[in-house]
Formats: structure tokens, sequence, C-alpha cells
């Protein structure tokens, strides 16, 4: 399982250990003169525990300091703030889109080869899911083959913006330019040439989505 508050563990473990440095403290010392546990403070500096606000609040005074100088998520300086950190610690299960169907304008995800948790402060509004990138065609736009591909649900972008494009009932990825009543829609690789089509000839291809953010790589 992945420990999402590590980083954050990580960063408070070094000041710790900087401050007890910068003192020439011990944990022992430490330890005594804040009044949390040896155990409790070897959990902390070894990240096996997160530090709660009443521990942050010891240490600080033990070392002299600001709290945000051992957790710097007491940089938050608001209401507000502390509302969005805590909205950007929620997460959101989005499913991974083998295939889709188009039925009667309606699209119905098929093939899902399971679901990635993603924060909630990366969607706002709509329709959310992902793709996984298939071969060499975007590579200018630095997407490679086997990329997961965060997609929001939509018909229709803006010129030049990325897209998911629904071909033959294929799902690719295309940058998207319209001029005159034409739609071109282009690889990021010179060796695949453009599909150009008339607005009003689109049967077999459908905007299906924008590419919000490309994830990782398996």
């Amino acid at each position: 399982m992945i420990d999402r508050d590590l980083p954050l563990k990580q960063t408070i473990s070094e000041n710790i250990k900087r401050l007890m440095k910068e003192r020439g403290w011990t944990q022992l010392k430490t330890s005594e003169v804040s009044g949390i546990s040896k155990s409790t403070l070897s959990d902390y500096i070894n990240c096996k525990t997160l530090i709660n606000p009443g521990n942050v609040e010891k240490l600080a005074k033990a070392f002299n300091v600001k709290k945000s100088d051992i957790d710097p998520s007491f940089n938050m300086e608001s209401t507000g703030d502390l509302k969005r950190k805590s909205a950007a610690l929620k997460f959101t299960k989005l499913p991974i889109v083998g295939a889709i169907s188009c039925g009667d304008g309606i699209l119905a995800y098929q093939e899902i080869e399971g679901y990635e948790d993603v924060p909630s402060s990366w969607l706002n509004g709509g329709e959310y899911f992902f793709l996984r990138a298939k071969g060499d065609s975007m590579i200018g736009a630095r997407i490679m083959d086997g990329d997961l591909l965060l997609i929001r649900q939509q018909d229709d972008v803006e010129n030049g913006e990325i897209a998911a494009v629904l071909i033959e009932g294929d799902a690719v990825l295309k940058r998207v330019y319209k001029t005159n009543g034409t739609v071109i829609l282009q690889s990021e690789n010179p060796k695949y040439p453009p599909i150009v089509l008339q607005k009003n000839n689109m049967k077999d291809i459908r905007i299906i989505g924008k590419l919000k953010k490309v994830v990782l790589n398996f």
C-alpha cells in the first residue's frame, strides 16, 4: 500500500534531526525537554508515524522555533488554506479504460483494466477516466507508450488542444485543429500524417475527452 504521508513524514524527520544537530541534543535529551517519549520521537525520526499537532507544539516549544519549522503543514495561514489542503488530500477512484463504445451518443466504458486513485484536487467538475497511451504517435508531446492519461469527458476541445478521439471504435490521442469547416487530427510524430476531415463528415470519428494530465508510466 502506498504511504501518501511519507513525503511529509520525511520532511518532518529531517527537520527534527536538523534541529537536534544544531543544538547538540540526543534523542534522549530531546525527549526529556519536549516531554515526548523516546519511542514516539524515534517513530517520527524513522518516518513510522505522522506527528500529531500536540507534539508539533511540544517540539516547537522545546526547540524555540515556529511549528512550521517542524511540520510545514503549519504554514497554512487561514481556514481557507486548511480546507484546500484537506481537499488536496482526498482521493477519487477512476477507471482505467481499455476500450470505449459509443451507442446513441452515449459513451460506455469497456475492458476496464483496473482503477487508479487520484487527488480530488485534480478534478474540476465533469466526468473523468484514464486511458493507456498506445504506440509512439504522441512522443513529441512527451506521451509515451503505456503512459496513463487522465481524460475529462467532453465532446469538443479548443483549437490546438490534445484530445481523446474515438476512431472506428479505437480511442487514440490527437492534437485537434479546426479551421473553415475542417477538423485536423494531428499526431506529435512526423512519421504519422494528419487526419483531415470535414466537420459534417465525422460519422465514425468523435472527440470524447480532453487530456488533462499524463500521470505515470508503468
